[in-house]
């Protein structure tokens, strides 16, 4: 399908870790249609993407965005139905990711049970 490190939570859900401004033209290629970015800017550091740049570089590869930051160690009631929001109104497939995976593969589960 492709190279990136995904794993389907979903028939048309994806996680990933840390993805950069490149790999959105192969998520577009790969037949994503969205993509959430659950990691706030600067989370570890200068060296990690901004939020404005993956977002100019999934535009530009023809995908939807949202940038839903959330912290680590807690996703908040409120984030959770933010995501599943999310969920019911882009297009799918959507590919979601934060630093490992496990962030949006956390808000998955719990946006999918409410």
């Amino acid at each position: 399908m492709s190279n990136l490190p995904i794993r389907a939570v979903a028939p048309d859900v994806c996680v990933a870790p840390q993805l950069t401004p490149e790999a959105m033209a192969e998520a577009a290629a790969a037949g994503f249609k969205a993509v959430i970015n659950n990691r706030p800017d600067h989370e570890h550091g200068p060296g990690q993407p901004t939020s404005a740049e993956i977002e100019a570089a999934a535009r530009a590869a023809g995908l939807e965005y949202r940038h839903l930051p959330v912290d680590g160690g807690y996703q908040s009631p409120e984030e959770i139905a933010a995501f599943a929001k999310l969920l019911g109104e882009l297009p799918r497939p959507i590919l979601a990711f934060c630093r490992s995976g496990a962030r949006s593969t956390r808000l998955f589960m719990a946006a999918s049970s409410i």
